[in-house]
């Protein structure tokens, strides 16, 4: 019984940033009845998979669904959509709006059949710009928010770099969510159901300029932006004798305590480590200077000399050794389920807690179109309607062994 519990949400949405959120709407309670096209979720075709159609990208953004397939570019089609979402609390869709409207499902028709539903876009850029029918991916976004540009200044080598992981779709995934639920909460006081928006180009700037604006903040502005922070070349793990260690020795508090474990107060007397000003101003020498320390230990050694000082720090895991991490593992972060077409798998559990309404993980990714016939007949589309839908192409169900004699 999870905070979303009697919410139905029409789930549209493919790849990565969609059902990353709805994803997560599922774990809070809500039904999540995904819409998959005959060829299926593009993710389901990433390597690694267990068996065809269930890559490992697609099994961990759609647990706690149910999938339908239908091929909304046939007669038929899109007018059995508008039924389930006459059903629905939420439609949510990562396609571009031009496309909602060409088949016949832009906010107005579905607005027509239940004016009470949050229909719900997250896709590239907002509607009222040059860019509002472009295209949009993960590396674009990044590239357009300004991320590899920042990386090449932090860099050595001055080559831009794209984050290692979809953060654009997550980070903008997570905006989704809450706006998805404010717009519930919203509809709760009004009554009101309402188009939503989330472009990630200006989702994306938005959270990279809250930190690099800098003095471009002001007018006229006083440098070309940037924290200097977090765009020094020695702004990353410090290197140990034998590996690296992540550490953040911030506060004047945290540096004083530092440079007392390691016996070396002459630091301290410098102007350019013993305030937040004098650091801020000369970071890069400040970075350069403690890289240098660093290489002098054991990352074993700088750990528990860190801990014992009470400096934020972690080990650098890379992706095996975090599932072994004492703290993962004592939580149960990782955990090993059942899947009825996988056998046994590792998932996530969700990482927000909920203290009267916890989210739980109740069923696992579907296969393509698993859930369609169920879905329709909740929905109160007829059996001879549903064999229909079958015969024109319009419903897709996957085959079903036939019994064992």
């Amino acid at each position: 019984m999870g905070p979303l519990h009697g919410i139905k949400v029409l789930d549209m949405t493919s790849v990565m940033m969609g059902p990353f959120a709805t994803q997560a709407l599922g774990d809070w309670g809500a039904d999540i009845l995904k819409v998959e096209s005959p060829e299926g979720d593009l993710t389901r075709q990433i390597a690694p998979a267990a068996i065809p159609g269930m890559g490992a990208i697609y099994v961990n953004a759609n647990r706690n669904k149910r999938s339908i397939c239908l091929d909304l570019k046939k007669p038929g089609g899109p007018e059995t959509l508008l039924k389930l979402a006459k059903q629905c609390d939420v439609l949510a869709y990562n396609i571009r709006p031009q496309a909602m409207e060409r088949l016949g499902l832009g906010y107005e028709a579905i607005k027509a059949v239940n004016p009470k539903i949050i229909y719900a876009g997250v896709y590239g850029f907002g509607q009222d710009g040059p860019y509002a029918k472009k295209p949009a991916y993960d590396d674009l976004i990044q590239g357009g928010a300004g991320i590899p540009a920042l990386a090449a200044r932090a860099s050595r080598d001055g080559q831009p770099r794209y984050a290692p992981f979809a953060l654009a779709d997550r980070s903008v995934g997570f905006s989704a969510i809450g706006v998805i639920c404010a717009a519930l909460f919203a509809r709760e006081r009004t009554g009101l159901g309402q188009r939503v928006d989330v472009p990630m180009f200006e989702t994306m700037v938005n959270m990279v300029m809250g930190d690099h604006m800098a003095g471009l903040t002001f007018v006229p502005a006083m440098d070309k932006g940037g924290y200097a922070r977090q765009i020094s070349p020695d702004r990353r793990p410090y290197q140990t004798k034998d590996g690296y260690v992540c550490a953040l020795i911030y506060v004047d508090k945290h540096w004083k305590s530092f440079f007392e474990a390691i016996d070396r107060m002459d630091f301290w007397t410098d102007d350019r480590f013993n305030t937040f000003a004098g650091r801020a101003k000369n970071i890069d020498h400040v970075y350069a200077e403690i890289a240098e320390l660093f290489k002098t230990r054991t990352s074993a050694d700088w750990l528990k000399t860190l801990e014992n000082a009470d400096i934020p720090c972690m080990p650098m895991h890379d992706l095996q050794s975090m599932m072994d991490d004492p703290h993962l593992v004592a939580t149960g972060f990782f955990q090993t389920v059942e899947h009825p077409a996988l056998g046994q798998m590792k998932v996530m559990k969700p990482a927000m807690h909920f203290s009267e309404t916890p989210a739980s993980i109740d069923r696992m990714a579907p296969t393509l179109g698993e859930h369609g016939i169920e879905i329709l007949r909740e929905n109160g589309v007829s059996d001879d309607e549903i064999a229909l839908l079958r015969e024109s192409g319009v419903l897709i169900v996957p085959d079903v062994p036939a019994p064992a004699n």
